[in-house]
């Protein structure tokens, strides 16, 4: 029997994926381990290895075109088997939509009827989300109703309400005077989860001015003694934004009650403190994660940030880079921004937005003097994190900053 090439799921959120590139034809021999083929999913491109050596046949999903998770997308035969036409295989049931797809669909309805043939797995997506399993055709055998075919269902009505308001903001506005960009992936998913965030998660604000003088100079210090390659050119240099992650990482160690997780059923207390850091791409956002930057030199934050920002700008992160984290930093200071608030994201419960750093007087022994300061305005969720333990994450944060010698020691 051959054996199925089967689309991954590499996203927990990934119910499909774009086959951007073939690295073999049917007829090629593969070996197994080997690169066969190109995905793009919401959030990333990666290659996909072959799970079998022998000879490829039957490429059921051509360059340019999407395919569901668990379908099969070509066959690998062995050597002296025949290769046969193959029909495409029925994908594997899939998990529940996101949780801002589900809110979007959410409809009062009664309770399946047990007469219905369908997998505990439908029975209780249904239950969750409020959808009669009557309405619903079902794709497996004999008509059993799987997963996917409740997802699709979902999917359809939060397509049809999308619809409905994009049908009636369009009769505000003149025929041919706008233009209409399709929502990509990215974007709907951008969307879904910081509308399901706002909407879901009681956000509240702490901001504080943090002095800069000191880390500025300790800053041109470093950067001064970093050592040279064989160019003789620098092989780090230190942003700002780096001194940011290591005070906010060494902040939630200070002040572990800061660094959690809320679930429905129970409070996560994390060990490290895995930040991620908000990087602008064409068409969205990723938020790489850097794990455990508390334990972490200022100069391999800077390498492993740059890393991380060039391959999101490429959608070459994998699912493992930007997934999880316990905390996030956005920082809009290089555009100019003196102050902001930001979007939690879970499932951090804190999120540090930064500005830019500006000339303000301060009083000092009781006279005006000129200082660099940059406000931050911490976003929390108030669930789990309640306003004094915000307040104390921040001030030990404006203490790292104020005297970046303590991030050293």
């Amino acid at each position: 029997m051959p054996v199925e090439v089967i689309l991954p799921r590499v996203d927990m959120d990934m119910v499909s994926a774009k086959i951007s590139k073939w690295h073999v034809r049917d007829g090629d021999a593969v070996a197994k381990g080997a690169a066969l083929f190109e995905i793009e999913t919401d959030k990333a491109a990666m290659e996909i290895e072959a799970p079998a050596s022998g000879t490829l046949g039957n490429i059921l999903v051509g360059e340019g075109a999407t395919a569901a998770v668990g379908s099969a997308v070509a066959f690998i035969y062995a050597a002296g088997e025949a290769i046969t036409v193959q029909a495409t295989r029925t994908p594997a049931a899939q998990p529940v939509a996101s949780p801002a797809t589900i809110t979007a669909a959410k409809l009062e309805a009664p309770a399946p009827a047990e007469g219905l043939r369908a997998t505990p797995l439908a029975r209780r997506m249904a239950r969750e989300t409020g959808i009669n399993l009557a309405a619903i055709a079902g794709s497996g055998p004999r008509g059993r109703i799987v997963a996917d075919d409740v997802r699709k269902n979902l999917d359809t009505r939060a397509t049809a309400s999308t619809v409905a308001i994009d049908d009636s903001a369009k009769r505000f506005y003149a025929p041919g005077s706008f233009d209409i960009q399709p929502i990509d992936g990215m974007r709907r998913t951008i969307a879904q989860r910081l509308s399901h965030s706002k909407q879901t998660v009681p956000h509240f604000y702490l901001s504080v001015p943090c002095t800069l003088d000191a880390l500025l100079a300790a800053r041109q210090s470093l950067n001064a003694r970093a050592p040279l390659d064989a160019e003789k050119t620098p092989v780090w240099r230190l942003s700002i934004n780096d001194f940011v992650i290591k005070a906010l990482a060494m902040a939630l160690q200070r002040v572990p009650s800061a660094n959690v997780t809320w679930t429905e059923d129970s409070i996560l207390r994390h060990h490290s403190s895995d930040v991620g850091v908000a990087v602008a791409v064409e068409g969205g956002l990723f938020t790489p994660v850097l794990r455990a930057a508390e334990t972490k030199t200022l100069s391999a934050i800077s390498t492993e940030m740059k890393d991380l920002a060039a391959r999101a700008r490429q959608r070459r992160l994998a699912p493992a880079e930007y997934q999880g984290g316990t905390t996030a930093i956005s920082n809009l200071g290089m555009f100019g921004i003196e102050q902001f608030t930001a979007i939690i994201n879970p499932p951090h419960a804190t999120i540090l937005a930064v500005g830019a750093g500006t000339g303000r007087f301060v009083p000092v022994d009781g006279k005006p003097v000129l200082k660099t300061q940059m406000t931050c305005t911490l976003s929390c969720d108030h669930r789990v994190v309640d306003g004094a333990v915000g307040a104390e994450l921040l001030q030990v944060f404006r203490g790292f900053i104020e005297d970046p010698l303590l991030m050293l020691a």
